[in-house]
This record gives C-alpha cells, structure tokens and sequence, in this order.
C-alpha cells in the first residue's frame, strides 16, 4: 500500500514559499508544490492566476468568517476539497469548465464535509 504514495515525486512535496499582497500587505505563504499546482488550476477555471485567487479566497473567507485564524491550512483544505469533489462528481473533471459558473448551493447540498 505505501508504495502507492511513497513513490511519489519528492518535487510534489517540497515547500516552496510564495509572497502575496493582501489588502495591501505582503506576506508569505508556504505550501507544498502540490497544493500550488491545484490551486492554479482552480484559478485558472476562472481566469485568475494564483495571487488573485487567493485574494478572492482571503476577501470571500474573511466576509463569511469574520477572522482567519489559519490561512494556510485553509488553502489546503481547499484544495483537498477541490479534488474530493471532482472525483465524487461534484465539480466537473474539465477544467474549461470555471467553479463560478457551478451552483454553489446544489454543490454544498450534498457535501458533508
């Protein structure tokens, strides 16, 4: 079984650290390179590099939440989501198609998690 994940390319989960502006700040995010590559697709499917998806997902976080305690867990947690959700058929798989145009409220009515 751990052969399944143990030979997995070591450059997938080096960290690589990536500076932001958010609302003006600059500050630093550091994410395995996995988890940059899915967020870049997830920008992508909308037309937005990484900085300005994360951006979104600060501003869109910060509305719903009112505090971000952990932003880098919460990017992890959405790209595991993301990826959960394009195998259980939720999200389709063709990254032409972008999450804006999803309906969000169909989608969340059948997730748990």
């Amino acid at each position: 079984m751990c052969q399944i994940f143990v030979r997995a390319n070591p450059q997938s989960y080096e960290a690589t650290t990536r500076s932001i502006r958010l609302h003006g700040v600059v500050t630093s995010v550091r994410l395995e390179n996995l988890f940059w590559d899915t967020l870049d697709e997830i920008g992508t499917r909308d037309g937005m590099n990484v900085p300005q998806l994360l951006s979104k997902l600060y501003d869109e976080l910060l509305e719903h939440r009112g505090d971000i305690p952990n932003f880098t867990s919460f990017l992890r947690v959405c790209c595991q989501r993301y990826m959960a959700l394009q195998v259980s058929g939720k999200i389709p798989a063709d990254t032409r198609i972008p999450i804006s145009s999803l309906n969000a409220n169909a989608v969340l009515r059948v997730v748990r998690t």
